[in-house]
């Protein structure tokens, strides 16, 4: 019988070698900005307990979650009720104590609260790690990817949330993504709830008017009223979801709506102030106020942040938020955060579609040596040594085989320059450059050699 061809699960993927070196390109583009603005690098284990990750990002999240088996043999603890009944939840709690992360702000809550007296607070915080989510693959959708979060947390200053829209403006200069970033405020989305008489239901609504770009306001009336949202409710978010204008149009009219309520009111000078921050600084990207915006996550409190690339079709690429109460679930209340992920993943499909990488960006390898035998190799190998001490990245292919293999093993590695050594460079003590790209040949000394490559 034929052995069974190796697959990997759905929704995850390799990566080959000019893929790492874009991916490379991608998360060294986004560390030298988060460095620049003065944030750390932590990281944390890809699992955590189930009691951490539980109960934090809402139903939804929490039945996206990939739970790991207890080890041993894990169903000698659950009660044969369970087993008898098919009580599913009770099964997977008795079964499975961790899970794989779902994000990397969650994760870093249990951090700060862990490592509390060891922190100085603000403290300002990035990682770039991988997160897993037990969705549905779909295009720009994966069950594991990568994220690189920011934050500051332990300070409420809208200062924070200024400098985060800076971070994603100057991120995506750099690589060149013309970037639409869209603002929103959860107190905003409280004022709403709470002016169309519907506080309680906040968390209905908020999940509802999240997917109007997705799936239509008609399909969100439908919704908001399967879930118990009354008619009159519904009928006055109208007006407020159909909300269209400039910035300057929006406020007035958002301000009258929200007049009875106070935390509305708060939630649109807080927008307001951040905006006019923005403004001052002559921000690239284009900025704009969404009333639907609502990121379904649970913890958000304030600020919602998230960005689209202005010409590719993909939805987020990056997002986030405040969050006043995230670390009070593990028992560090008053604390508050702010943050942002940038989806990698995304922004290199993104980058593909723009054919956005830079050109030439391919090789790790700037130089490789051709092998013509013993005598050619004793010949090069010192020199191959010094030409990497002097910070260039060289090789000797292994086998002293036909020309014309080492040289397309060159062009397939999008190698873009080789040295020849044979009997008569030898005798002369130099060593024939060739320019892949262009055919050019030099003979040139090992100093020569050394000055052009770098």
């Amino acid at each position: 019988m034929a052995a069974q061809k190796p697959s990997i699960p759905k929704g995850t993927r390799d990566f080959s070698p000019i893929e790492m070196v874009r991916r490379n390109y991608i998360f060294d583009t986004i560390k030298e900005v988060f460095c620049r603005y003065g944030y750390q690098a932590i990281e944390t284990p890809a699992m955590e307990n189930l009691s951490t990750l539980l109960g934090k990002y809402g139903d939804e999240g929490d039945r996206l979650l990939f739970k790991i088996l207890n080890s041993g043999n894990y169903l000698d603890k659950v009660d044969e009720h369970t087993i008898k009944e098919k009580d599913q939840a009770g099964l997977s709690r008795q079964i499975s104590e961790k899970g794989l992360r779902y994000d990397l702000t969650v994760p870093f809550a249990r951090y700060v609260v862990q490592h509390r007296n060891e922190i100085t607070f603000p403290f300002k915080r990035y990682q770039i790690q991988p997160v897993w989510r037990a969705d549905r693959p779909q295009r720009g959708r994966y069950r594991e990817f990568f994220q690189c979060d920011v934050d500051v947390i332990g300070s409420d200053s809208l200062l924070n949330e200024v400098e985060l829209i800076q971070i994603i403006d100057d991120i995506f200069s750099k690589l060149n993504i013309k970037a639409v970033v869209k603002l929103n405020n959860r107190k905003i989305l409280a004022g709403i709830a709470e002016v169309i008489g519907e506080s309680d239901n906040f968390g209905h609504i908020t999940v509802a008017i999240d997917k109007l770009e997705k799936i239509g306001i008609e399909k969100v009336n439908e919704e908001l009223l399967g879930r118990g949202i009354s008619q009159e409710a519904v009928d006055k978010l109208q007006p407020i979801l159909k909300m269209e204008g400039k910035l300057k149009e929006k406020f007035p009219k958002l301000m009258e709506i929200l007049k009875t309520s106070p935390t509305g009111i708060k939630g649109c000078e807080e927008t307001m102030t951040v905006m006019r921050h923005l403004k001052d600084l002559g921000i690239k990207a284009k900025f704009e106020l969404d009333l639907t915006l609502a990121r379904g996550l649970d913890y958000y409190t304030g600020a919602i942040i998230e960005v689209k690339a202005a010409d590719v079709e993909i939805g987020s690429i990056c997002g986030g938020g405040r969050y006043d109460d995230l670390t009070g679930v593990f028992g560090l209340e008053g604390v508050s955060g702010v943050g942002i992920s940038f989806g990698a993943d995304r922004i290199y499909d993104v980058l593909s579609e723009l054919n956005g990488f830079p050109s030439g960006f391919r090789a790790s390898t700037k130089v490789m040596f051709v092998n013509f035998g013993e005598e050619e190799v004793k010949y090069c190998l010192p020199v191959i040594d010094r030409v990497r001490k002097a910070g260039i990245n060289a090789e000797l292919f292994p086998d002293a085989a036909k020309m014309k293999k080492q040289m397309s093993w060159a062009n397939s590695n999008a190698i873009p320059f080789t040295v020849m050594a044979g009997t008569e460079e030898i005798k002369s003590k130099k060593f024939m450059l060739k320019d892949m790209t262009t055919g050019e040949q030099k003979l040139l000394s090992e100093s020569e050699i050394i000055e052009k490559l770098k």
